[in-house]
């Protein structure tokens, strides 16, 4: 059984940083890309920031590039998301997922990932 645990979330004021965790297990972890999304009530889950198999290529949103930094720690099947300086509107559920390397779909997409976690309350008070 494949799973995804996200830690790390808290309520912060802005400005300040917040280190988000994912441990997966049930899965061969060198094997899949990892992304980070986040959804707040009543809209879609948008994309984050995502990075390959060895950490070593990443890709953001441009809401969040030059604040958060994503990387990965394959010896301890766990993903990371640095988030500094917060602001109000990062206030968000923040999921972590995993995407098959055989699976070329784009690493912007939902809908391309394979596996999900049940996700961490991020918010940012003014």
């Amino acid at each position: 059984q494949v799973q995804l645990v996200e830690s790390g979330g808290g309520l912060v004021q802005a400005g300040n940083s917040l280190r988000l965790s994912c441990q997966a297990s049930g899965l061969t972890f060198s094997n899949y890309g990892m992304g980070w999304f986040r959804q707040t009530p009543g809209k879609e889950r948008e994309f984050v920031a995502t990075c390959n198999w060895s950490g070593h290529t990443t890709y953001y949103a441009d809401s969040v590039k030059g604040r958060f930094t994503i990387s990965r720690d394959n010896a301890k099947n766990t993903v990371n998301l640095q988030m500094n300086s917060l602001k109000p509107e990062d206030t968000a559920v923040y999921y972590c997922a995993a995407k098959d390397y055989r699976n070329l779909a784009p690493d912007v997409k939902v809908t391309s990932y394979n596996f999900w976690g049940r996700g961490t309350q991020v918010t940012v008070s003014p």
